[in-house]
C-alpha cells in the first residue's frame, strides 16, 4: 500500500426500536491505534437505514482517500454494496421484480462515499462474541435510549405535601 494511503478499521451498526421506529446507528474508526467513535439519531425510520446509515457514516467522516475494512453484521448492507447495487443501477435503480430500489436516497450516497475509498466489506455475525461488533451495537443502541428518554415527556407527580 503507498504510504500516502491510509488504512482504517470500521465497525458499525444499526438499531431500531420497532420496525420501522425510532433508531440509532453507531460506528467505530481504528487508525493508527486511535478510536473514534460516531453515533446518529432517527425519530422515525427502519433498522435497514440504520444499518446502511452507520457505513455512510463511517465512511464520510474520513477526510482523505483510504483503504478501509468495514465490518458489518448486515447482511442486507453487504450483499448490497457487493452484489446488488451493480445490477440496481443497471436498471434504473430496479430491483429484479422491477420495483423501485427500497432506500434508493441511502445506496447512493453509500455507492458514493464507497466510492472515495477502497474498501473491503466484512460481514461478522451479530451477538457472536466479536468485541467490536458488540461495541457499535451499543453504541447505538444507548444512542436508541438516551434520544428516546431526551424526547420523552416528563410525567413526574407532584405532591402537595
Amino acid at each position: 500500500m503507498p504510504a500516502d494511503i491510509q488504512a482504517v478499521v470500521a465497525y458499525t451498526d444499526g438499531a431500531c426500536s420497532g420496525n420501522p421506529g425510532p433508531g440509532a446507528w453507531g460506528a467505530v474508526l481504528i487508525f493508527r491505534g486511535s478510536e473514534r467513535e460516531l453515533c446518529g439519531y432517527e425519530p422515525a425510520t427502519t433498522n435497514n437505514r440504520m444499518e446502511l446509515m452507520g457505513a455512510i457514516a463511517a465512511l464520510e467522516a474520513l477526510k482523505r482517500h483510504c483503504t478501509v475494512d468495514l465490518h458489518t453484521d448486515s447482511q442486507y448492507v453487504c450483499k448490497g454494496i457487493k452484489e446488488w447495487l451493480p445490477n440496481w443501477i443497471r436498471r434504473g435503480w430496479k430491483t429484479a421484480a422491477g420495483q423501485p430500489v427500497l432506500n434508493q436516497d441511502l445506496w447512493q450516497r453509500l455507492s458514493t462515499q464507497a466510492a472515495r475509498h477502497q474498501v473491503r466489506w466484512h460481514w461478522v455475525r451479530g451477538h457472536s462474541g466479536v468485541p467490536l461488533n458488540e461495541r457499535v451495537d451499543r453504541i447505538a443502541r444507548n444512542c436508541l435510549e438516551s434520544e428516546r428518554a431526551r424526547l420523552k415527556p416528563c410525567s413526574k407527580v407532584v405532591s402537595d405535601s
